[in-house]
This record gives C-alpha cells, sequence and structure tokens, in this order.
C-alpha cells in the first residue's frame, strides 16, 4: 500500500509535492545541520562570555615577594682559626744537689726574682774544706820534687824516667787540688739564670745525695705560647711569623706571639703539631700555666667579594644565588672560596656592585619580579 498523497498527476502542486516528499531526508537533514550550526555559536558565544565574566570577577594578582638585598663591595676576607693553648716558662729549670752534705743555709723564698749568680743556698762545706787542704799540701809537695828532681836532671845524675815519673804526680796533684775546688765551690748553690724561684725543695738541715732536688727556676722575662696546629692547617702555618694571642687571665689582654718553633712531627694521638711562640713579658704579668686563645691568620685576600653564606643555595653539589636587578630576580652560579665568620668569598659567578638577595631568596625564582623592602651596603645596617 502506498502512502503517497493521491493528487491529480501532472499539476503543479503534485510536482511540487512530490519534490519535496522526495527529498525530505535530504531537508531533514540540512535543517540538523543548521540547528547544530546555531547551537555551536551560541554555546561559543557562551564560553566567551563566562570567561570575560570570570576575569572581571577574577582574585587579584598575587603581592610579589617582600625582599632584602645587600649590594656587594670589594672588602678584605681572611681565614681564620682560633686555637686554644698554654703559657709556659722560657726556661725551667731544676737545680740538683752536685756534691753529699747537709743544707746549712737558703736565702732565698718561694716567688723571688734572683739575679744569674746569685747564693741560693749552702751546703756544709767542712768536709771539703779540709779534702782541698789535703790536695793543696799534696801539690806543693809534688811540685817541689819535681822542682829538685829538674835541676839534677839536668847535671845527668838522675835518669829521664825518674824526672817524668815526677811529673806526672804533680800533674795528677794538680788535678786533684782542682777537683778539690770544685767540689767545695758546689757547696754553694748559685742562680745559673735570671729567674723566678718557683719551688724549693731544699729544708735547713736536710742531708742530700747527689742528683736531689734544691730548687726550681723559671725564666719568665720572656714566655712560650704553647699551641698545638691541626694536621689540616699546619700547611698553610708553616708561613706565619706573628699570632695575636688573648690571655683570658688578663681580662682578654692581646699580645703578639713571633713563630719561634714548629715540630716536624705531630707529638700526640690527635696529630697536633707543636707551635712555640715567643711572647715578652718584660713586667712579669704573664704568668706560667694561663691560658690563651690563638688567632692565626692562615690566608687574607684582598678586594674580595663576599656574602653571607646564609645566602647561598647548595643542590647537586652546585652553588648559586639570587641578585636583584630593576625589580627581577637573576639566578647566579657561584663557586665559594675562604670563608670568615659567617661571610663566605666568591670567586666566580658575581661582580663588583651586584645586589644579592640575603632574605626572601628561598621564596624565589629566575626571572621573577620582587619587592625590595630594604636595600644594605654593610651587614652592620640590618642591626640598626
Amino acid at each position: 500500500m502506498n502512502n503517497e498523497p493521491v493528487l491529480p498527476p501532472g499539476s503543479p502542486r503534485a510536482k511540487i509535492v512530490h519534490f519535496i516528499w522526495r527529498n525530505l531526508p535530504r531537508f531533514t537533514m540540512l535543517a540538523l545541520f543548521l540547528m547544530v550550526f546555531i547551537l555551536s555559536g551560541a554555546i561559543s558565544s557562551k564560553k566567551e562570555a563566562l570567561k570575560q565574566e570570570n576575569e572581571s570577577t577574577a582574585a587579584p594578582e598575587k603581592p610579589l615577594i617582600n625582599t632584602v638585598t645587600l649590594k656587594v663591595l670589594p672588602s678584605t676576607i681572611k681565614d681564620k682559626v682560633n686555637l686554644p693553648g698554654l703559657i709556659e716558662p722560657w726556661t725551667a729549670l731544676s737545680l740538683m744537689a752536685k756534691v753529699r752534705g747537709s743544707i746549712t743555709e737558703i736565702l732565698v723564698t718561694e716567688g723571688d726574682h734572683v739575679e744569674e749568680g746569685d747564693i741560693l743556698a749552702r751546703i756544709e762545706d767542712n768536709d771539703y774544706k779540709i779534702a782541698l787542704e789535703r790536695a793543696e799540701a799534696s801539690y806543693s809537695l809534688a811540685k817541689t820534687d819535681y822542682e829538685r828532681d829538674k835541676k839534677v836532671h839536668a847535671k845527668g845524675a838522675i835518669p829521664t824516667a825518674q824526672l817524668e815519673a815526677k811529673q806526672t804526680a804533680l800533674q795528677t796533684s794538680k788535678a786533684d787540688l782542682e777537683n778539690a775546688k770544685l767540689q767545695l765551690s758546689r757547696c754553694t748553690i748559685t742562680a745559673p739564670i735570671s729567674g723566678v724561684i718557683n719551688k724549693i725543695d731544699a729544708k735547713i738541715g736536710l742531708f742530700l745525695s747527689v742528683g736531689d732536688p734544691i730548687a726550681e727556676l723559671l725564666k719568665i722575662d720572656k714566655v712560650k705560647a704553647v699551641v698545638g696546629i691541626p694536621e689540616s692547617d699546619i700547611a698553610e702555618v708553616r708561613s706565619i711569623q706573628s699570632v695575636d694571642l688573648t690571655i683570658k687571665a688578663l681580662n682578654d689582654k692581646v699580645v703578639t706571639g713571633k713563630l719561634h718553633f714548629l715540630s716536624s712531627a705531630p707529638e700526640n694521638i690527635a696529630r697536633s703539631y707543636r707551635m712555640e711562640l715567643a711572647v715578652d713579658n718584660s713586667d712579669d704579668i704573664i704568668l706560667p700555666g694561663m691560658f690563651i686563645r690563638a688567632l692565626i691568620v692562615k690566608k687574607e685576600v684582598q678586594n674580595a667579594l663576599a656574602v653571607p653564606f646564609y645566602s647561598i643555595i647548595t643542590k647537586n653539589d652546585s652553588h648559586f644565588l639570587f641578585v636583584e636587578k630593576d625589580g627581577v630576580v637573576e639566578k647566579r652560579v657561584v663557586e665559594l672560596g675562604i670563608m670568615e665568620h659567617w661571610m663566605v668569598q666568591i670567586t666566580k659567578g658575581l661582580h663588583d656592585g651586584d645586589n644579592v638577595i640575603i632574605e626572601g631568596q628561598r621564596d624565589v625564582e629566575d626571572g621573577q619580579k620582587v619587592k625590595v623592602v630594604k636595600a644594605v651596603t654593610d651587614m652592620e645596617q640590618l642591626t640598626l
């Protein structure tokens, strides 16, 4: 059964109806395409309107990061090490008995200043005086015998061998005489150097044997400051000639020590090398045993560029910092040199006059705009 409308064949209306009926699917598809096109345009317009509306109602721009900058200027930087040390006397002598005997007199007390040659004590010398008199008599006799035989020998009355024997006896008696004089002189204890009596071991009436202690004498008009130098610093310290020393016991008095001795081998298990510094002490205010701090300058660099070490950022064995210029951040890879306190030398990557970000540097990125709230040329300005 045919569903097409029945119209008189050949009439215009029949032809139009027939045409529409045959092309109805095409008209439907065209209408659908038009509707899709119109809807797409409407959707695009809506999106654009929504975008503009969102932009107009968007949150305000994020504020700039606040930073503090330091203008880097050439300065002097020193690689220093502060080490503990101890004051020692320039010379410490322990006086020992050289002869046997009892102490009969002590002429000094502990703390006394003495000059070279001053008498400190005496040992009983009666036995040594007797020995000297005996030696003098023996020598006098030997000398008389020799002089007599020498004249007789000149006349040919005695053989040469007999004269030589008398000459030997004379020499022996002379040596005994000199020894007796020496032993007697050792009964008087004198100061071998000028210094201070630090300790007296002998007492009046005490019997001494050879080698027993009598007193200890210290030379302190010049003293030694002794410092242990770590193995890691020994290479730089070799060329140092003077060191500033702070003496805590004397209200942090600062004196200068001149290099006197630097050991060639470590003296303990910590592998520290003994350094001795000569210090003038003509006023005797520096005493042995006082603690000191030695400020040793291993290296000094003039016209160096230095920044606070905390401004440096380290990542993957690389060091970098941020420099501000016209409100924009620039990342710089740098190389480090020596360090003094909390300032570190920059040997590469930084130029004279650069403004280094020293606060806020961990919140910025290369090329980012920042706000400089404070610009300084000296780190002391941050404390004002």
